[in-house]
């Protein structure tokens, strides 16, 4: 059964990852359920023109759901709105569906993970705030995940020495490895101290420094990702002609 959450009439907070039809009438949707982590689950009969449940399996859109069974994929016995969807429009779009599916490439099922939900939802109300930084919220996004996975090295200290990291040097992190300073030539990205400190801080990253933390996170989270492209940064790149 589903691992017990926080609970309303035995529904669970959840987001819906993604989803694709199943069958004539029914959806397969990967949701991500407070106390319970990521699921498969089956809406039957959702995309029947009466039923509402199709209109609320979207991403984006805040959810309490009811679920059932004992294997891989679950039953979905109700689905209400727990709150109006989250509107992202322009570059947020894409960010959001890079957010997503970051949570189903990296997500083991039925991980409760209960930190991350808290982290999503947080992440997504900044993507849909017009005054959020997107790099922000994302570099923000992306080194918790990992923190949360436990990938991620600890980025305030110098692997080498154990002491702290200082902003005026330059580090080099690479593939499971913390910052390392002198950055002598290897595996991975070289990186001011300032810019790790940021991160490890969770402060607004400079306009300089935000290329320096995309690099880094990219590098961070590509062992973990595989050598199949994201079809999020294929999207962003067609939104604006960068990638994420």
């Amino acid at each position: 059964m589903v691992p017990p959450g926080p609970a309303r009439d035995d529904l669970q907070r959840a987001y819906c990852l993604h989803r694709r039809e199943y069958g004539d009438t029914s959806l397969l949707v990967e949701l991500f359920v407070d106390g319970a982590g990521r699921c498969a689950a089956i809406a039957k009969g959702a995309r029947r023109r009466r039923n509402p449940a199709g209109a609320l399996l979207q991403v984006f859109q805040p959810l309490w759901v009811g679920l059932v069974g004992r294997g891989e994929v679950f039953t979905l016995t109700r689905v209400e709105g727990a709150g109006r969807p989250l509107v992202l429009s322009g570059p947020a779009l894409p960010c959001g569906f890079y957010v997503n599916e970051l949570m189903v490439r990296l997500l083991g099922r039925h991980d409760p993970q209960e930190a991350l939900f808290a982290y999503y939802h947080a992440a997504l109300v900044a993507l849909a705030a017009s005054d959020s930084s997107l790099d922000d919220v994302l570099r923000r996004f992306e080194l918790q995940l990992l923190t949360e996975l436990g990938h991620a090295p600890d980025l305030g200290v110098d692997a080498a020495t154990g002491e702290p990291v200082v902003p005026d040097r330059t580090y080099r992190v690479g593939p499971g490895q913390g910052p390392v300073h002198p950055p002598a030539d290897g595996a991975g990205p070289s990186i001011s101290g300032r810019t790790l400190l940021t991160l490890v801080r969770g402060e607004v990253l400079a306009p300089e420094q935000q290329k320096e933390a995309r690099v880094l996170l990219r590098g961070l989270l590509g062992p973990h990702l595989g050598t199949r492209p994201l079809k999020s940064r294929e999207l962003f790149r067609r939104w604006r002609g960068g990638g994420r």
